[in-house]
């Protein structure tokens, strides 16, 4: 059975997760899940976390684990039993590919040597060749939370809690073919008014990672760590998603000023988060 974890809590990553059905599942993985299930506990993505931060501790780093996790988010919706793998390797070789583009040269130079990157940059290929159709069931964003994932869900299935059991949370969780109408009408309304841009180029890019799963998936968005960092005021007052359909649907309707000022609001409340990143 899983330890709690008791370490200081880990800020600053929000996620976006799918939940698949037993039934998407192969075996003998689906048996393993569904194994996996009847445990009385389960880890959160704090312990998830934590275990990631530990494999950096060593010197030289371990950047990506040797062995891929057996671990996962479980949940129950209409009676169907749904996991969210932590495939925790694969996420790990996808985040260090990235990180040339998110940190200086000489920082990352010291944080992951260069023979470890190399080496495990190397890794990954050799996997990739062996696994061409690999994907992740969690996408992770830290400091802030792209625009295009708020695109999949409505305010409607906003959920805040200030005191939850473990402590407070913000999170959406809708239907997946929900999410996948949703980005298909974002993106007719963004190419009539728009050419291109970052946002169509992230929405094209979630759409066609979502179509990876089974139609009976969920999709969850959670703040995660980053509700560790925000007044509780201004969580209770993070209407974004409401803020991007309000924008999306101006856009649709001609209204290009009410999109500028839907496009404001959401602008001006992640660059106040982003302030944060640079305060630390």
């Amino acid at each position: 059975m899983p330890k709690k974890v008791s370490s200081p809590t880990v800020p600053y990553a929000a996620y976006l997760r799918v939940y698949e059905p037993l039934a998407a599942f192969p075996q003998p993985e689906r048996g393993h899940w569904e194994r996996y299930a009847r445990r009385e506990q389960h880890p959160s993505y704090q312990d998830e976390l934590h275990r990631s931060l530990t494999d950096l501790l060593p010197t030289p780093p371990v950047p990506v684990p040797v062995h891929e996790s057996d671990d996962a988010f479980v949940l129950e919706a209409d009676g169907v039993l749904c996991v969210c793998p932590w495939r925790t390797r694969l996420r790990g070789w996808q985040a260090l590919d990235a990180l040339p583009g998110e940190l200086p040269l000489p920082l990352l130079d010291a944080v992951l040597p260069p023979v470890v990157r190399r080496q495990a940059a190397d890794d990954y290929e050799h996997w990739l060749e062996r696994n061409p159709d690999a994907r992740p069931w969690i996408r992770t964003a830290t400091w802030h939370v792209p625009a295009n994932w708020f695109v999949l869900v409505s305010d409607e299935e906003r959920a805040y809690e200030p005191d939850g059991a473990d402590g407070p949370s913000l999170r959406y969780r809708t239907p997946m073919v929900q999410a996948r109408r949703r980005v298909a009408r974002a993106l007719k309304a963004l190419r009539e008014a728009i050419d291109e841009g970052p946002l169509i180029d992230g929405l094209v890019d979630v759409g066609r990672w979502l179509e990876e799963f089974h139609p009976r998936s969920l999709v969850e968005l959670d703040y995660g760590g980053l509700v560790h960092t925000l007044p509780a005021e201004q969580l209770d007052e993070d209407h974004s998603a409401a803020d991007v359909a309000e924008g999306i649907a101006a856009l649709r309707a001609g209204d290009g000023d009410g999109a500028g000022a839907a496009y404001a609001r959401l602008v001006a409340r992640w660059r106040a988060v982003k302030d944060r990143q640079n305060a630390n």
